[in-house]
């Protein structure tokens, strides 16, 4: 009784793998016999030179099929296939704590809550500004052109705010167009008191490594900054 009820549930499942279906997320998969399926590759074992793939269905249920299951060209593909190269994780940094959660940008005349932020690499170029500065308010369009032309993976620009409300804050973001993050108005005090940087006047580009360490207290010169980020 145990090994009918055994193969009429195997051949249940097996009903379930090779019925025929639609879907855009999945590939056609063709047995040796000729019945297809819907399936995604999630991953390939090597057992005794015998590849083995690992399926998910439709259902969200998971299957494996040996290479010589499938029809010669499925094979092949199981036997040629390779995983997608995993992302290295971001570097830490000892901004982390402080940044993690607590940066905005610019959305349309607004700043919004920036989620999945790109952590750089290897600077972070921190921008101490404020749009009552008659100074910033001159220097800020060519920090703008400058990270619109050399923006990559080795830095990226953080705003930290000298304005007295976050109002003004935010329409001097809109005003110049800013293209960077910025540090959350009420954390801007915090940050300067965790990390002083020896600031005496703005406006102020301080450059930092993941370690927190100054490479550069003068991110103004643009064309220096321009060949250490680059």
């Amino acid at each position: 009784m145990g090994m009918i009820v055994m193969k009429t549930l195997l051949q249940f499942l097996l009903g379930l793998l090779f019925a025929a279906s639609v879907s855009a997320e999945f590939r056609t998969w063709t047995r040796a016999d000729g019945k297809t399926a819907e399936l995604e590759l999630i991953s390939v074992s090597d057992a005794d030179g015998t590849k083995s793939g690992e399926f998910k269905m439709r259902n969200g249920r998971t299957v494996t099929l040996k290479g010589s299951a499938l029809n010669e060209a499925d094979a092949k593909l199981l036997d040629e296939w390779k995983p997608e190269p995993t992302a290295p994780a971001p570097a830490a940094s000892v901004f982390d704590g402080i940044l993690d959660g607590n940066l905005v940008k610019l959305s349309g005349k607004s700043l919004k809550p920036l989620k999945n932020f790109k952590k750089p690499t290897k600077y972070y170029v921190f921008y101490y500004t404020a749009s009552w500065c008659g100074p910033c308010q001159k220097f800020t369009p060519s920090l703008v052109d400058f990270y619109q032309k050399n923006k990559n993976d080795n830095f990226e620009i953080v705003l930290i705010t000298s304005d007295q409300d976050e109002d003004a804050m935010e329409d001097y973001a809109a005003e110049k167009e800013m293209p960077w993050p910025m540090l959350k108005f009420k954390k801007a005090a915090d940050f300067k008191k965790e990390f002083q940087h020896g600031v005496r006047g703005i406006p102020s580009v301080i450059v930092c490594d993941l370690e927190g360490n100054i490479v550069s207290p003068n991110g103004r010169d643009l064309d220096t900054l321009g060949k250490l980020v680059n």
